[in-house]
């Protein structure tokens, strides 16, 4: 496996491949759990070549977010990678991706203004410009994102689709912990007590699908039955608890094939989301 560090020696790297090779291409920013290694798996799958990207994007933190606190360990973070089978590990500094004088963004509209768009303001256009440039710099026949990062899985659909740019966009199931919780980098923020009453979140999205199995498809009444089991955890604040289309991130009223649930809670300074799908 290698470690590059530019643009122009990752495309030259690449360029060998390109005519009888597909290249998988997996955008983190480091700190790799099971989650990231199943998007390495899934990658692995479809592609022969598979590139991972690490980098901590700046533009894709607020003000007062844990850009300087974000967890870090590139050594165990390669290991990792070489492990699955990754080919090349693309290492970015902040001079590489925003260089001086950087005055470009891609932003998608109405979608990035939804969810945790509404109190994260610049996040999403943080997160469509890396995955722009990385889409550029990488021209992978494909990219696997999580789905656990629901929002973020459809406004990339719909940027690629709208700006024309030739990936195939695989969004690869949730990975949880035994318990139930959905696998981040920031669970690691969580204190014992928090980690534990954390669990809640996936009881009540569970709690949701079978009401819905049941027969119950109103979307007030799952809402309501979701925000009522996850407030039993005394250290949980509820940011928003949707409904939604999964096409356009549309609260709904009734429940249809396709609607997802999704929730953002805070525990502390730790901000946690999950979702899942109500009716498939």
């Amino acid at each position: 496996m290698k470690v590059i560090k530019t643009t122009d020696q990752l495309r030259k790297e690449l360029q060998q491949y390109r005519q009888n090779k597909t290249i998988g291409f997996v955008p983190t920013m480091g700190y790799f759990h099971d989650g990231h290694l199943s998007l390495m798996d899934r990658a692995r799958e479809e592609a022969d070549i598979v590139v991972v990207s690490i980098y901590v994007n700046p533009t894709q933190f607020g003000p007062g977010e844990d850009l300087n606190v974000y967890p870090r360990d590139f050594k165990r973070d390669e290991k990792l990678a070489i492990d699955r089978g990754v080919s090349i590990i693309f290492y970015p500094d902040n001079n590489e991706m925003y260089p001086e004088g950087y005055r470009t963004y891609v932003y998608t509209e109405e979608l990035s203004q939804k969810l945790c768009g509404k109190t994260r303001t610049n996040h999403f256009r943080g997160v469509t410009t890396i995955v722009t440039k990385l889409l550029n710099i990488v021209q992978p026949d494909l990219a696997v994102f999580g789905q656990k990062d629901h929002q973020q899985a459809i406004i990339l659909q719909r940027m690629v689709k709208d700006l024309n740019i030739p990936v195939k966009l695989v969004i690869a199931p949730i990975v949880r912990e035994k318990d139930g919780l959905a696998m981040s980098s920031r669970n690691k923020y969580l204190s014992p007590e928090e980690r534990r009453q954390a669990t809640v979140l996936y009881k009540a999205l569970q709690r949701a699908r079978k009401l819905v199995e049941g027969g119950e498809n109103s979307a007030a009444e799952i809402k309501q039955q979701i925000i009522d089991k996850i407030e039993t955890s005394p250290l949980a604040n509820i940011e928003y608890v949707e409904i939604i289309n999964n096409k356009d991130l549309t609260a709904v009223k009734t429940i249809t094939e396709g609607t997802f649930a999704a929730v953002a809670v805070f525990y502390g300074q730790t901000r946690l989301i999950d979702n899942i799908i109500l009716k498939s």
